[in-house]
C-alpha cells in the first residue's frame, strides 16, 4: 500500500515544529521566559518530540517551564521560519488563558529547569526591548488575534482537541 506514495511522502523534508503558549495575568502582562541557549525573552514552549501531539508538546513545555498545566485548544498564530540557525520550521502560538491568582502563585513558586534563566511578566509596550525581533513579531500577531477574538481550534483528525 505504501509503494504508491509520492516521493515527498516517503522522504519528507526535515522541519521543526515549535509550540509556544501566550499566557496573560490579571493585569494584562504576558508571561515570558529567558533561556540559557537564546538571547531575549520568549513565550514558554519548545519543539515537539517525534510522534508527540502538538498541543501536548506545548502543554509539556509550558508545565516544565512555568508549573502550569493548561488546556491548549486554540491557536492564535502560526509562523513559518526558514532555515538559518535552526532547521526550517513552523511555530504555533496557543492561547493559554488569563491566569487566576492561584495560577499566578504556581508560576511564582515553580522551580524551572536550569535551562530557564528567568521568568518575567511584561506588558505589551515592554516587549520590543525584551524580545528578539522574530519572537516579538510572533507574539504581537498572537496578541492582535486574541484582541480581535480570532483563533483557530486545534483539531486532531477533524475533532477539537481535549
Amino acid at each position: 500500500m505504501l509503494h504508491n506514495l509520492p516521493a515527498i511522502l516517503t522522504n519528507p523534508p526535515r522541519r521543526r515544529l515549535g509550540h509556544q503558549t501566550l499566557i496573560l495575568n490579571r493585569d494584562g502582562a504576558i508571561l515570558l521566559i529567558g533561556t540559557a541557549y537564546k538571547s531575549g525573552l520568549m513565550l514558554p514552549g519548545g519543539s515537539a518530540e517525534a510522534n508527540e501531539l502538538p498541543h501536548l508538546a506545548a502543554r509539556r513545555h509550558t508545565e516544565t517551564e512555568t508549573g502550569l498545566v493548561l488546556p491548549l485548544r486554540h491557536i492564535l498564530a502560526t509562523d513559518y521560519v526558514s532555515a538559518h540557525h535552526l532547521p526550517e520550521g513552523v511555530n504555533f502560538v496557543y492561547w493559554g488563558g488569563h491566569l487566576t491568582p492561584a495560577q499566578e502563585t504556581t508560576v511564582a513558586r515553580h522551580r524551572p529547569p536550569a535551562t530557564i534563566t528567568a521568568v518575567h511578566w511584561l506588558h505589551p509596550h515592554q516587549l520590543p526591548d525584551a524580545m528578539d525581533p522574530e519572537q516579538h513579531r510572533r507574539t504581537t500577531h498572537a496578541l492582535t488575534a486574541l484582541t480581535r477574538g480570532i483563533h483557530l481550534p486545534f483539531l486532531l483528525r477533524g475533532t477539537p482537541a481535549e
